[in-house]
């Protein structure tokens, strides 16, 4: 990672939300879930926050990296319907080797929807990448015996 990322450091990122952003639209397979009202889903507010960190993040890769979601701890506590505009503010709070915490606080021009803090790992894809592949091929090859 290149320096200059400091704590305090802070971010705005927006979306505005579609319907493919909804509940229902989450996990369309799950027939359980297509009766539950059309608003922001949690998991998408939660990847909201998480693109918003890795926004911010960006410009300090160096060459080869990214970062990985490794702690997730959020609230959502009020509904967003489409059409609405979500900001999303980030603050890094932390810096701890390649780890990264960040403060996130979600609103939706009517009312905060969500709050709390995610740490994101900064790892080089030429590592991770091979890691996760041969994770993929065993279980492909555990599966055909």
């Amino acid at each position: 990672m290149k320096p200059g990322l400091a704590i305090g450091d802070s971010a705005v990122f927006r979306l505005t939300i579609g319907a493919g952003h909804t509940v229902p639209a989450l996990f369309p397979e799950a027939t359980k879930v297509q009766d539950m009202p059309e608003v922001l889903a949690t998991g998408y507010m939660v990847g909201l926050m998480e693109w918003a960190c890795i926004e911010q993040l960006a410009p300090y890769y160096d060459e080869g990296e990214g970062s990985l979601g490794t702690h997730v701890d959020i609230s959502h506590v009020a509904p967003t319907p489409p059409g609405l505009t979500v900001t999303v503010e980030t603050e890094v709070t932390a810096i701890e080797g390649k780890f990264v915490w960040f403060g996130v606080r979600a609103h939706d021009g009517v009312d905060l929807i969500g709050e709390g803090r995610l740490q994101r790992a900064v790892v080089r894809w030429e590592k991770f990448v091979p890691k996760a592949m041969a994770k993929a091929e065993k279980t492909l090859q555990e599966d055909l015996l």
